[in-house]
């Protein structure tokens, strides 16, 4: 058992030590704060849990009781955490609400936390004996149900939060939240081995063992925290000019202030945009955009940037690429990205590399490019350029 010991004490001391860094963090500070104050959660099970499994104490028994109520609040500071990372949603009173597991787990254990000391003591024989039985018989179904719907509400909300960036980013790869996913894959890890712990016999499945996965699931915690990008939550008419007029120039004074005017307009009219008779020429407008200014060339291009150089709403913007186009804006602009290095892999006096053509294109990685070359040509880069060389030899 030493050797656990070991583990939940770095495991805690890691945890420990990166919650104030990230409540330190700048960037998504809001968010950070949250992972901050449930990675000190996690530090101070750990520390409690190494210290009792060091030297076994009554007192220390009675704050392990407390902390074994920790795991309700697990699942519910990972929802606030993405919650608040992709919506900007400042926590607030109501949200005191997303404990009410965690006090139904403490009124649970009530009876032991308040316990004379020698019902205590033999609370502390059970629990060192392994044989110290739940508060209730449905205590873990009941953990297992709150703490994965929360892992699961969570997840949903990052594959939302997904689906609108593409419609409004077009380096939307870049805001993938891949990190909020390895975080949820931890946990359900976690949860796996606990449900095989409570179900099997298998031998080293064990209680000891799920909070070894947790010490080494906090120092991840921490560092994917740490590691993080920014990640900017869409509202509505925003924007930020500076790609587009290093690449476009204005040639009408007056059309950048109209179109402003234009894209922050109230979307209420978006219910009708489907039967709007502007659509084909909005369509038509986008087209000569990106053939004559080649906007998709800015790397982090929004649509409320092309939004403004059009001349239009963003929501008839928005839905002249859904409906028109019959794409996101994300899958728009790589479309004319792709277009654009399909010419230059096409020129046998271009010399540059593959990946060269693609930044210069407005890709910001190497595999969001392949993806969409693969999927707009059905074949990878290398393999289209030297068929179009041996083509062009013919």
């Amino acid at each position: 058992m030493s050797h656990w010991v070991v583990i939940y004490a770095i495991g805690a001391a890691q945890a420990l030590l990166l919650a104030p860094a990230l409540w330190r963090r700048p960037a998504n500070a809001a968010a950070n704060r949250v992972l901050a104050a449930w990675l000190a959660l996690v530090g101070l099970d750990l520390a409690v849990k190494a210290a009792f499994l060091a030297t076994p104490a009554p007192a220390l028994f009675r704050v392990l009781l407390l902390v074994g109520t920790f795991p309700f609040l697990y699942g519910t500071f990972f929802y606030l955490y993405v919650r608040t990372l992709t919506t900007a949603r400042r926590l607030v009173w109501r949200d005191l609400l997303h404990l009410l597991g965690f006090a139904v787990a403490l009124a649970l254990f009530a009876p032991g936390l308040l316990a004379d000391a020698a019902l205590n003591a033999e609370l502390m024989r059970q629990w060192l004996s392994r044989a110290l039985p739940p508060p209730v018989p449905w205590y873990s179904l009941f953990l297992y149900a709150w703490s994965l719907s929360y892992v699961v509400a969570a997840l949903l909300r990052v594959v939302r939060y997904r689906r609108e960036v593409r419609e409004r980013r077009s380096d939307a790869d870049r805001m993938s939240l891949r990190w909020v996913v390895v975080m949820a894959l931890g946990q359900v890890l976690i949860w796996a081995i606990a449900l095989l712990h409570d179900t099997t016999r298998i031998p080293g499945i064990d209680y000891l063992l799920v909070y070894g996965a947790v010490a080494v699931w906090a120092c991840v915690l921490g560092y994917l925290g740490l590691m993080q990008a920014p990640v900017s939550p869409e509202r509505e008419g925003e924007a930020v000019d500076t790609d587009v007029d290093a690449i476009a120039s204005v040639d009408d004074p007056g059309a950048g202030a109209s179109a402003a005017v234009a894209a922050v307009s109230s979307p209420e009219a978006a219910t009708d945009s489907a039967d709007d008779p502007r659509l084909p020429e909005v369509q038509a407008r986008l087209q000569r955009l990106m053939d004559e200014e080649a906007l998709y060339l800015a790397p982090a291009l929004t649509i409320a940037q092309v939004a403004r150089r059009s001349g239009y709403p963003e929501y008839l913007v928005s839905m002249a690429i859904n409906r028109g186009f019959g794409c996101t804006f994300w899958d728009y602009i790589n479309r004319q990205r792709i277009g654009a290095a399909c010419r230059c892999l096409a020129d046998p006096d271009d010399g540059r590399t593959i990946l060269d053509i693609a930044y210069a294109c407005g890709f910001t990685s190497k595999s969001t490019f392949n993806a969409a070359f693969k999927r707009e040509t059905a074949a990878t880069p290398s393999a289209w350029r030297a068929r179009r060389a041996q083509a062009q030899a013919c």
